[in-house]
């Protein structure tokens, strides 16, 4: 298998970031893992996409540290390649991480991968799905009976309305990522509202939404496969993050601390209830972030903690998602490459 992952930029990934250890597992496997950031991409005038990529010089690793450090170092292996026949390419970016410092990167990785799925190349997860997952409004479309209470806007009254009807509201940035410019808004914090308004409204719209108590004992993210929950030897893919200090979020890089998760009922009927949108906007691999009973993100745009799941359950989900990747081409060569690439996500 020949697979491509395109991430922001190759000088920013990190030995523990999900996508260093999807391709070092799919090195190990014995396939030909190429690396790409966004601005690397290219369309050429034979009409063909290309791009400047890298790939490291040995067949096995086994120390996302050693690998990473090749693929950064002089050792990785440099190549302008041909896109078109790859047999997978993960869009591994997170659009939001450009929008400020990188406009024209944001959405441009969809768009060329939009045009890779035309020879049969399976691009996941779904290019048109992320464009409908732009925003934190993607959230809005699924059942409200799993999402907190919220109002999205620009208007400073309505905002403040709200919060007063709510008692406790979150406010965060329409398009953001890792906690980043969110506040929690409690009674005694209400003569400080403009200011955080100003702050979050000045990356475009503001998400209000209802505070969930449940919040104190943090989230617990929980990965979705081919539209179920990702299993094996009867152990999800999950984690939990706790709030440390004074600080509201549980992101990891915002302070949280990593915790065995205890997968219920209840989360399991959110993924069920989530599930028919995911598999029809084809996202092959999602993180959901729970609380409680209770939706608060999905994560489509290069989920990341499959790391933090196998140090708790001491499975390696990264060659499952590789296998998934490998049933997926195999498929693919049955059907001359002829599939519809949203359904081919979650076969």
């Amino acid at each position: 298998m020949k697979i491509g992952f395109v991430v922001n930029d190759i000088r920013t990934e990190e030995a523990g970031f999900t996508t260093t250890r999807l391709s070092m597992e799919a090195i190990n496997l014995g396939h030909e893992a190429w690396v790409m950031g966004v601005g690397d991409l290219a369309y050429d005038q034979d009409e063909n996409i290309r791009a400047r990529a890298k790939t490291v010089p040995k067949k096995k690793y086994k120390s996302q540290e050693s690998y990473i450090a090749d693929l950064k170092g002089k050792k990785a292996i440099r190549e302008r390649i041909t896109l078109d026949e790859l047999d997978v390419l993960m869009l591994r970016n997170v659009p939001s991480d450009d929008i400020g410092i990188r406009p024209w990167a944001a959405g441009i990785a969809i768009e060329f991968g939009r045009i890779i799925m035309r020879h049969g190349v399976i691009v996941v997860n779904d290019p048109s799905g992320l464009t409908k997952a732009a925003s934190k409004m993607y959230f809005q479309l699924f059942p409200e009976e799993v999402r907190p209470r919220t109002l999205i806007t620009r208007d400073r009254d309505e905002i403040k309305a709200f919060a007063k009807e709510e008692g406790a509201v979150v406010l965060k940035p329409v398009m953001g990522s890792g906690g980043a410019s969110v506040f929690l808004v409690r009674k005694e914090d209400f003569p400080n509202l403009n200011q955080m308004i100003d702050a979050v409204s000045r990356d475009g719209y503001v998400v209000a939404q209802e505070y969930l108590p449940a919040a104190t004992d943090g989230d617990t993210r929980l990965f979705m496969m081919n539209g179920r929950p990702l299993i094996s030897k009867g152990k999800y893919c999950a984690f939990k993050r706790v709030r440390t200090g004074d600080d509201m979020r549980s992101n990891i890089h915002a302070g949280g601390k990593l915790r065995e998760a205890e997968v219920t009922e209840g989360m399991l009927r959110i993924a069920e209830i989530v599930r028919p949108k995911l598999v029809q906007d084809g996202m092959f691999l999602v993180g959901l972030d729970i609380v409680g009973d209770k939706l608060m993100e999905i994560n489509v745009f290069s989920p990341g903690g499959l790391g933090s799941a196998q140090k708790f359950t001491k499975i390696n989900f990264c060659r499952l998602v590789i296998k998934a990747l490998e049933r997926k081409v195999d498929y693919m060569q049955f059907y001359g490459r002829n599939f519809d690439n949203v359904d081919m996500n979650t076969l």
